[in-house]
């Protein structure tokens, strides 16, 4: 179970490398040359990024990404909902296919609370939080 997926990770990079240059301009090219992030994959995240108003992007030779929101209000649950769909461990641990016991399955129940517990910590993980540390 990974809580944060490779595009996950690759844009809060991104977001966080952005938040420090501000209010500088950065392309795909600095993020892949400086990160290491692979060019394929930073492009489509930098466009998600974009589409979902993180990000301002200025097309043509001298243009990039800026950042369209504080770094103290982009949260990290936002990038999971957005790169991932809703934080979940509500899948079996014990069998490939989800059993008809949902309900009242000790180990489901305990599994939610965890869940509940991550989802209102991740609410207080801001970038601006994540530059500090």
């Amino acid at each position: 179970m990974n809580l944060i997926t490779r595009n996950t990770d690759y844009a809060i990079r991104a977001l966080i490398y952005m938040a420090g240059a501000a209010p500088e301009l950065v392309s795909a090219t600095d993020l892949v040359r400086d990160l290491g992030l692979p060019r394929p994959f930073i492009r489509k995240i930098l466009q998600e990024l974009q589409k979902a108003g993180f990000l301002y992007s200025i097309k043509g030779k001298n243009g990039g990404f800026q950042l369209a929101v504080a770094p103290e209000k982009l949260r990290l649950v936002d990038l999971i909902l957005l790169f991932q769909g809703p934080v979940s461990m509500g899948d079996c641990l014990l069998r490939k296919k989800i059993c008809a016991c949902t309900q009242t399955c000790p180990l489901r129940l305990e599994l939610k609370k965890i869940e509940a517990m991550a989802v209102a910590h991740l609410q207080n993980v801001t970038v601006a939080f994540l530059m500090k540390g």
